[in-house]
């Protein structure tokens, strides 16, 4: 079955430099909390993020939590060695309705699960993102969901790859150089940014018009924003 074209796809192959980007909270409000803990997404809406985003991964019994590291126990085992260590069901539960959630699926193979808990959910898809290093899972998402935006994490596949299916990219800071932002914008894909804390650098990357830029301090963001010429618009 082909992957369906991205439903955000530019025909131009470049994306509006003014709009402002998304404020998207690393693992929740990091710099303050646990990142990936119930404590840091709430936090994050507290300090007007636009979006979480959170590690999705499994048990050895299959339950999907959020967590950046591979887990190799089951998910009982798990809540009595680190309590804080949330299931996906409860992190959706706290912020469905109340701030956009970008899903980092670490693995292929817990993509099904983690779009039909999206569907339980009844999420709505312009502020749900998923994104992934894996083509196979954002390809997946692309076959199952073609409504859902979703993040190539740049890597294991070109951006030209990218553009095929995908609604953006994303980079790692030392990566988002202006040469590979504005490659990106040409492709037609829209280029976010991972992880920045400094606010001479958020700057920078407002003015070269980037999506989104993930950072564990949302509030250092939005006052970059505020500080940013022109009022802007939220690219959607």
């Amino acid at each position: 079955m082909p992957i369906p074209p991205s439903p955000n796809a530019h025909a131009s192959g470049s994306l509006e430099p003014r709009r402002q980007p998304l404020v998207i909270a690393h693992r929740g409000a990091s710099w303050e909390e646990p990142g990936n803990t119930l404590r840091a997404f709430r936090r994050a809406i507290e300090l007007g993020a636009d979006h979480v985003e959170l590690d999705v991964r499994a048990t050895r019994d299959g339950v999907l939590i959020v967590a950046h590291d591979p887990v190799r126990v089951p998910f009982g085992e798990l809540r009595e060695r680190s309590p804080d260590v949330p299931t996906l069901a409860e992190v959706l539960g706290e912020c469905v309705g109340r701030i956009g959630i970008v899903l980092d699926v670490k693995r292929h193979d817990v993509t099904e699960g983690t779009l039909a808990l999206l569907r339980e959910f009844e999420v709505e898809e312009e502020p749900t993102i998923v994104a992934s290093f894996s083509p196979h899972a954002i390809a997946s998402t692309r076959r199952s969901w073609p409504a859902l935006r979703t993040i190539q994490h740049i890597g294991r596949v070109t951006m030209r790859a990218a553009a095929d299916h995908a609604w953006g990219v994303g980079f790692a800071d030392r990566q988002a150089t202006t040469r590979a932002i504005r490659g990106a914008q040409r492709l037609g894909l829209a280029p976010t940014v991972y992880t920045v804390n400094d606010t001479t650098r958020m700057r920078a990357l407002i003015g070269l018009g980037v999506a989104g830029i993930f950072t564990d301090r949302p509030d250092l963001l939005r006052q970059a924003l505020l500080g940013s010429q022109g009022p802007g618009e939220r690219l959607r």
